[in-house]
């Protein structure tokens, strides 16, 4: 009997999670189109362009963020029908405990983790930065630069880099200032009115040089047309946005963060929260079937509609703890592995409150 109870918790919580995510989806789409069409038909964008290269590519990111969403509602709505019709209470009365029954949402939970991790590090990358470059080009505002005018980094120790303003969309830096040390003493300084990307040979070109290089007894200057030069530098260090970290995989996204430490650029903690924060999100699944099982596995007044309100204010007070600890791991306040994960440790441990509070 409690095999046959497992495969059918296990088919209702997939239907019902799919229905929900689907809605959700539709929802989402039908807003974002709403507040974002007079832009697209202004910058031109076709209808075929929109749901192809947009709101396809969308898709897998929209999954990832509601998907615990519609697995709480799956879940409240599922174990509070069971509850009304005195289902779980029979199979406790019958000697099946509320730990054993919750085992089929686990395993349900756990796969679902496991499967949107499995995507959010290999698969919504790619369509993460396909979305953005449509943004980019069709909705300006979309993008949020954290680096854009006066860019200073430090390549190597000995090496300091200086950047009026960077153009992003040509991977052009203006007004190029790099100063070399020796020691504590300045031994060379390079002005450029350009610096030029060469995707070619992965390696930066300055236009309109000016070269001074100091000794004990003054100086020499130089100046070329242009001239090659080695930074350890590349273009998404001196132009980075706040959604630099959703276009990458988790490997790529370690590597990015190193290669900031290593140009010397400031606001690290926020690519580290987003990342951890990436990292850590599928757990809130198994959060909140846990949180989600314990408040309706008790017959409650109001039946089903109250445990959706209660599921939706739940998922509100969830989203708003997300966003509300982030700027403190942006600042420093907390570290990012602590800012990114502290809502989910406080909801599951809430769940488990909830869960051993419950009648067995």
């Amino acid at each position: 009997m409690i095999n046959r109870f497992d495969r059918y918790i296990f088919s209702r919580l997939l239907s019902i999670t799919v229905f929900v995510l689907l809605m959700l989806i539709f929802i989402f789409i039908m807003i974002d189109f709403s507040e974002n069409s007079d832009d697209f038909a202004d910058q031109g964008a076709q209808m075929g362009q929109i749901f192809k290269n947009y709101y396809l590519n969308y898709i897998p990111e929209m999954t990832r963020l509601v998907i615990p969403v519609a697995v709480f509602v799956a879940c409240l709505f599922l174990t509070g029908q069971l509850s009304d019709r005195l289902e779980i209470t029979a199979l406790k009365a019958a000697g099946v405990s509320l730990y054993r029954l919750i085992v089929p949402y686990l395993v349900f939970a756990v796969i679902c983790a496991l499967g949107i991790s499995y995507l959010d590090a290999n698969v919504i990358p790619k369509s993460n930065a396909e979305r953005i470059a449509f943004e980019e080009r069709y909705l300006k505002n979309k993008s949020e630069k954290i680096d854009q005018n006066d860019i200073y980094r430090q390549p190597s120790p000995s090496t300091k880099l200086q950047v009026n303003y960077f153009d992003s969309n040509k991977n052009i830096a203006y007004r190029v200032r790099l100063l070399e040390f020796e020691g504590d003493k300045i031994s060379r300084t390079t002005n450029a009115n350009r610096m030029v990307w060469i995707d070619s040979t992965q390696s930066w070109q300055m236009e309109v040089v000016k070269e001074l290089v100091f000794n004990e007894t003054g100086y020499t200057e130089e100046s070329y047309t242009t001239k090659d030069t080695v930074i350890n530098a590349f273009p998404r260090d001196l132009a980075r946005t706040t959604s630099d970290i959703y276009q990458l995989t988790y490997e790529e996204a370690f590597n990015y963060i190193a290669s900031i430490e290593r140009s010397g650029a400031g606001g690290i903690e926020i690519p580290q929260v987003q990342l951890f924060g990436r990292i850590a999100y599928p757990f809130s699944i198994i959060v909140v079937i846990i949180v989600g099982f314990s408040f309706a596995s008790v017959r409650r007044r109001g039946g089903k509609g109250a445990y959706l309100a209660a599921g939706l204010t739940i998922s509100f007070l969830y989203l708003a703890f997300m966003k509300i600890i982030e700027p403190f791991g942006y600042y420093g306040t907390l570290s990012p592995e602590l800012a990114a994960t502290l809502p989910h440790i406080f909801f599951f441990l809430l769940g488990i409150g909830l869960l051993l509070e419950a009648k067995k």
